[in-house]
């Protein structure tokens, strides 16, 4: 999707010799200087060269975040004409009813485009083409909310048709009980947290790490002077083999003895997106959870669907899309989750939108989301992103519930909050602020590296009130050592709090396995003794930020950097770091506040 969105220019050209329309019908000024202006061209080609990568490189990118930063409205004017200039465009596509020419149109694109493989992008359009005609001929949105959502052109708060809100039951906030230490003595619980596995099937030692595809390491000869993929893995745009996967976890089972239960928050198949199905996923659905069902075949792991589990990569259509259907997933991970463990009372709305609740210990509930039902990426939510599935308003049933009856409770999902539309993440933090009381724990993923986010008061805007913990990544992609995260929970015991005590994270070194051909693995920190934190309460991770904040190219900042990268050698530069530090702070999209307390030097 992200190649043909900007390669716009080439296809309204080739769209307006199909149709005969005038150009001059859609900003014909702007075509005519991005073709004739030299200029220009040199401008549309280093704008092509920047976004021309995939996604998901840019969305995990410190760098690029730290850019966008700085640089806030860089080519932003430029992306943004393009979208008005594609959506018109493929309007009249619909409504001369000349769809027979998306396809082609596309095609000619991938062919004359040369900076992305041609199997890459056929693959892209073959995928996808069917869902943006469906949305583009049914969302009500007009051309700028379609934009507003696809590149964040303008504030989703300005379209009337992103806005709503859920429902908080008419019950009065019990005053705000910040959670207290408990004694030493008192019992612990230990948690495996486990997300974004990413195993590459295809994986091939000795092959081109370097192959100008989304996915490397699958295929080719490496040149003169180019270094073939690891054994164990590669830090390049490669996802994990198979056995390293299979070693990491054997290795869980033989060191980490005391686990009580695992997090599983998602995303099992490869990042070869331009070219899966459903089989392809289903394959890694049910070949990944076998293995964890033979290895741990005493615990019970909690889980929750990532957005590579789809075929199309993120497409989850809602109710009211009837050419698609995901019940194929939902079965699979029905059955997958409750051989993982979960009670059979989970069934029944794991089926209906991969999302469920479930009691792990006496007073501790969990309630594990299907975020892709708020993620920008899910395109189908372009005809309604109103509450899919009503499961915000069923989730803060369930807060409401647990309120009543004393649980606490700890939320899991794919994708942290921080990274939904705005209207679902604005709701969400409500929800986190009326129900603080309650929720002792959030732990997320997708991001792929080590972060956490600090939510606060939404009257009192000081005060902390929860943290969310985004869980580093077991693949590599893209420049990451292999990692997992062992926490230490208060309970089981009447009246524990629930809340984290303290986390583990553990690194595989990459570099060292594949030079000793065995894997290294080692402890890479603890929270509570590289941070100095006396506990991992919100008010301990709030005061932390403000330490960094204070010192944004100190020692304590530099060693959050390290940690994010997850202790593979990067440089992250002081618009890195205030980059970093403001996604730490940013615990909700589109907060234009969140970051205003960042020095700017």
């Amino acid at each position: 999707m992200e190649v043909i969105r900007c390669l716009v220019v080439v296809l309204v050209l080739v769209v307006f010799s199909i149709t005969r329309i005038s150009t001059r019908s859609i900003l014909q000024d702007s075509v005519d200087l991005l073709i004739n202006d030299p200029s220009q061209n040199e401008e549309l080609s280093s704008i092509s060269n920047s976004v021309s990568s995939y996604r998901h490189r840019l969305e995990h990118s410190t760098n690029i975040q730290a850019v966008r930063w700085a640089l806030r409205k860089l080519n932003a004017d430029e992306l943004c004409e393009f979208c008005d200039l594609m959506v018109p465009v493929i309007r009249i596509l619909i409504e001369t009813n000349q769809t027979s020419h998306f396809e082609s149109t596309l095609l000619f694109v991938c062919r004359e485009y040369k900076k992305i493989a041609f199997d890459v992008c056929i693959g892209a359009v073959d995928e996808y083409k069917d869902a943006v005609l469906e949305i583009i001929t049914n969302s009500p949105l007009n051309n700028k909310g379609l934009c507003a959502l696809a590149f964040k052109c303008e504030p989703q708060f300005d379209f009337p048709l992103l806005k709503w809100n859920v429902t908080i039951p008419n019950k009065p906030k019990p005053t705000p009980r910040p959670p207290q230490p408990p004694s030493p003595e008192s019992p612990k619980l230990t948690i495996l947290h486990l997300s974004d596995i990413h195993v590459d099937f295809a994986y091939k030692p000795g092959s081109l790490g370097d192959c100008g595809e989304p996915l490397c390491c699958r295929a080719g000869q490496p040149g003169v002077n180019q270094t073939g993929a690891g054994f164990w893995g590669d830090y390049r745009g490669c996802d994990l083999p198979y056995w390293t996967a299979e070693a990491l976890l054997k290795r869980i089972i033989e060191v980490e003895k005391n686990i009580d239960f695992i997090y599983y928050t998602g995303d099992l198949p490869p990042h070869n997106v331009w070219n899966q199905s459903r089989s392809d996923q289903l394959y890694s659905i049910n070949t990944i959870n076998q293995l964890l069902v033979t290895l741990f075949s005493n615990k019970t792991f909690y889980s929750a669907v990532g957005n590579h589990e789809a075929a199309p990569c993120n497409m989850f259509p809602t109710p009211s899309v009837r050419s698609d259907n995901i019940s194929w997933l939902y079965e699979a991970l029905a059955d997958n989750w409750i051989k993982l463990g979960l009670p059979l009372n989970t069934r029944e709305s794991i089926l209906r939108g991969a999302f469920y609740t479930a009691i792990v210990r006496p007073g501790l509930r969990l309630i594990s989301m299907n975020m892709n039902y708020c993620a920008e990426d899910n395109f189908w939510l372009f005809i309604n992103s109103t509450d899919p599935l009503n499961q915000l308003q069923w989730m803060v049933d369930w807060l409401q519930y647990a309120e009543d009856h004393g649980e606490k409770v700890h939320i899991i999902g794919h994708h942290p909050p921080s990274s939904c539309l705005a209207a679902f993440s604005w709701n969400y933090y409500k929800a986190v602020n009326r129900y603080e009381n309650t929720i002792a724990g959030q732990f997320f993923g997708h991001v792929h590296s080590d972060e956490f986010t600090v939510f606060y008061d939404e009257i009192d805007q000081k005060r902390p009130v929860s943290v969310a913990y985004i869980g580093p990544s077991v693949t590599t992609y893209s420049s990451l050592n292999p990692g997992y995260r062992v926490f230490t929970i208060d309970g089981n015991y009447s009246g524990s709090s629930y809340w984290p005590l303290n986390h583990r994270t553990v690194i595989m070194n990459l570099t060292e396995s594949n030079v000793q051909n065995k894997t290294i693995f080692l402890d890479e920190y603890n929270a509570r003794d590289a941070y100095e934190l006396k506990n991992l309460y919100p008010n301990d991770w709030s005061e932390f930020l403000d330490r960094l904040q204070q010192d944004i190219d100190g020692p304590l900042m530099k060693l959050v950097a390290k940690y994010h990268r997850k202790s593979h050698p990067s440089d992250c530069n002081h618009n890195c770091r205030r980059a970093l530090l403001c996604r730490l702070k940013s615990a909700r999209s589109e907060d234009p506040h969140a970051c205003d307390s960042i020095p700017s030097f």
